[in-house]
């Protein structure tokens, strides 16, 4: 009995192995990566993987705003201030998904060109004094997006250190002095013809103390943030309609990979 036991056993074993059935569909193994001379630096095919939608591009679900100015649109969180809406603070709609420390963030942008908008990420809520209403009001860093492209790409502390890097700049920020400007990128003009009037993709890259701004495929600023009293470790990602004259932005494909 034992044997027969063992040989049915055995082929079911190997009935469910071929079938895949519990581990899925068997593989070769792919030989470790060995670097050749030849090798060089090049784009990953097919797209990156580890990005997950943090927006579903049909509701507000997990994310929150005035809906005054937020609502969604044509798959894409839209922000806007009209005549009869002009806000005396700038405010935000806030992912409430979670509070990323180190991570890549990827979407698009679309802005009118007078508008003034921007991507904050560890960020705090915090009091509005000049709105005390305004329940969406943030510190922190910020991506930062203009129709005008004034400020496109820069890294501005919202409520907070202010000016860190400007576009074509590679900074280190100490705290007690301005940042220091220790390398540049790229003419600050030519670089902000990179954004367009239609949409734009932008990519953040956060580890560390280290962020780095992208814009459709161009690195626009770098800050190292030595400051480490008044650096933010992780935080609230959120998008802004800010202080001035009527104007739509328009954001989409957000997706975000955590380390």
């Amino acid at each position: 009995m034992s044997v027969s036991r063992s040989v049915v056993a055995g082929g079911l074993v190997a009935a469910v192995l071929a079938s895949g059935l519990a581990f899925g569909p068997l593989r070769a193994q792919q030989p470790p990566y060995v670097p050749k001379q030849s090798d060089r630096p090049s784009p990953i095919e097919g797209g990156e993987s580890g990005f997950t939608p943090i927006f579903d591009g049909r509701s507000m679900k997990d994310w929150e705003g005035d809906p005054t100015y937020w609502r969604v649109n044509g798959g894409a969180l839209v922000g806007e201030i009209t005549p009869t809406t002009i806000v005396k603070s700038n405010t935000f709609v806030i992912w409430r998904g979670g509070r990323p420390r180190d991570f890549e963030l990827k979407l698009d942008y679309r802005i009118t060109p007078v508008g003034n908008s921007g991507i904050n990420y560890r960020s705090a809520s915090v009091p509005d004094p000049v709105t005390p209403g305004n329940a969406f009001a943030l510190r922190g860093y910020q991506f930062d997006i203009d129709g005008p492209r004034r400020y496109i790409g820069q890294n501005y502390e919202e409520k907070g250190r202010l000016f860190l890097a400007m576009r074509g700049q590679v900074t280190r920020v100490v705290g007690g002095r301005p940042p220091i400007v220790v390398a540049s990128i790229g003419d600050e003009a030519q670089l902000a013809t990179l954004a367009t009037d239609d949409w734009n993709a932008v990519h953040l890259s956060v580890r560390g103390n280290t962020l780095m701004h992208f814009l459709n495929g161009r690195l626009l600023s770098m800050t190292i943030d030595d400051d480490a009293p008044n650096r933010p470790a992780d935080g609230l990602i959120g998008m802004q309609v800010h202080v001035g004259p009527p104007m739509k932005v328009e954001y989409r494909n957000i997706r975000l990979k955590t380390w």
